[in-house]
């Protein structure tokens, strides 16, 4: 069955007035194999395929031939590449164009789950430059942390809060984009069941928890600051008319000029411009962008709390036997949580760090290093993954078939003479941690990591 016959219809009238001549284009475009995409991560740039296809607006990114399993590849497992759907990779070129990227900076991804444009925005921040991963949806924040460790960024910081939440942040971010929940509309080719919750109804309920999403962004913005709105959806109650209202709010539209050949489309009212991809003429499916610039007063500058409100620490006693898995140790400071998580903070962050830790409750930042447990210290897996992670650690290299076992949790067969803790590694990067104890090796991937799938079908 052709998918335009299962579409809504009034989703499908309202497509027909928006596109006029082209809608039968863009219907046909529905009924085509969904395009499959990935962006690498260039701080672990180790991937290369010879029939990638690149993506014109993210040099990062690139087209597949065709769907492979990535839970079965292991530099997908080592935060290699992230899975990423190629039109919402345009925010990579939007911010290229319009930001300093070249400073440090202060980024709020207020919709952050599963990770895709957090790791985007990741990649495009200088490694002095704070980024604040949010999810308002609790049960959606495991994926979220999970994702981050494998990109391995220590300047990041994850939190689950209600937007309404961030009030103590007033005037603290350079950037701030809100990914906002919508109707779905620009998913209906990879997920055809999102049709059956589409509605008029669930596109004005949609509109108005973007506008409350917005409203609670607007005050974290410093004066100049950037705004990003995106959706995956089409229709103007959600896109163009939010951006109009922040036009109202104060805010200044931003007009980008992308290359004519990239198909993307210009949608304007009012002096704001939004940036819409239509499946029929990108290579992706449907997605909108548009960003505004801050020209409101902010406040004082927020207060430097003296300390973090539960973190101590680390005893000094304890710092030479983690100083050792790091890179550049000195670049940061070590803390212990209640819990005797041990934590290594970016020393240049280490002031914005304690506003956020003041500001915000239910949050995690810096890099997890492990626990000590007696006088052994042992490392965490966030630790393996991290791109801070000392060079220069013993380590074991895996052909496929063993990197699969290691994460299937499978204890390896290797030299006898191992001792102690080593990496374990595919085609330079780093898996996660096995210990050499005598006659076996112990696998240390956490539980939650393991692959259940049955690898010998693949």
């Amino acid at each position: 069955m052709m998918i335009n016959t299962t579409l809504p219809v009034p989703f499908r009238q309202r497509m027909q007035a928006q596109l006029g001549a082209e809608y039968p284009v863009f219907t046909a475009a529905l009924t085509e194999p969904v395009p499959v995409s990935i962006r690498v991560n260039p701080q672990k740039n180790v991937w290369q395929r010879k029939d990638a296809e690149p993506v014109a607006w993210c040099p990062e990114g690139f087209y597949l031939p065709e769907r492979p399993v990535f839970t079965l590849d292991p530099l997908f497992q080592a935060g290699a590449y992230y899975v990423q759907e190629a039109s919402s990779m345009l925010l990579a070129d939007a911010l290229r164009r319009t930001a300093r990227l070249h400073r440090p900076l202060r980024v709020l991804d207020l919709c952050a789950a599963p990770g895709g444009k957090s790791t985007l925005l990741a990649s495009l921040l200088t490694n002095d430059s704070l980024l604040v991963c949010n999810e308002v949806i609790r049960s959606r924040v495991p994926v979220l942390r999970e994702n981050m460790e494998k990109w391995g960024y220590p300047n990041v910081a994850v939190s689950h809060h209600d937007p309404e939440e961030f009030g103590a942040l007033a005037g603290f971010f350079d950037i701030v984009l809100v990914d906002a929940p919508c109707s779905g509309e620009g998913l209906f080719r990879k997920d055809p069941d999102a049709t059956l919750e589409w509605s008029e109804e669930n596109v004005a309920l949609c509109a108005g928890r973007q506008q409350r999403i917005l409203s609670a962004a607007l005050p974290l913005l410093q004066e100049g600051g950037l705004l990003v709105f995106s959706t995956c959806t089409y229709n103007d109650e959600e896109n163009l008319n939010n951006a109009d209202w922040l036009h109202q709010q104060g805010l200044e539209s931003i007009k980008l000029e992308f290359p004519d050949v990239w198909g993307v489309v210009e949608k304007s009212r009012n002096g704001v411009s939004g940036y819409q991809c239509y499946p029929h003429r990108v290579k992706g499916e449907g997605f909108f962008l548009s960003l505004f610039k801050n020209r409101n007063r902010t406040g004082a500058p927020t207060p430097v709390p003296r300390a973090f409100r539960s973190l101590k620490p680390l005893p000094a006693r304890q710092i030479p036997a983690v100083k050792p898995f790091l890179r550049q140790p000195d670049a940061f400071s070590f803390y212990i949580k209640p819990n005797l998580e041990v934590f290594a903070l970016p020393e240049v962050l280490s002031a914005d760090l304690r506003i956020l830790d003041a500001a915000l409750y239910n949050k995690g930042f810096g890099l997890e290093m492990g626990v000590f447990k007696g006088n052994d210290f042992i490392p965490s897996h966030a630790l393996a993954l991290s791109t801070a992670v000392s060079e220069d650690l013993p380590a074991v290299d895996l052909n496929r078939e063993d990197s699969l076992r290691f994460f299937k949790k499978e204890n390896l067969v290797l030299d006898s003479s191992v001792k102690g803790w080593l990496l374990a590694r595919y085609e330079g990067l780093n898996l996660g941690w096995l210990k050499g104890i005598g006659s076996r090796v112990n696998n240390y991937l956490p539980k939650d990591w393991r692959i259940r799938m049955d690898i010998r079908e693949y």
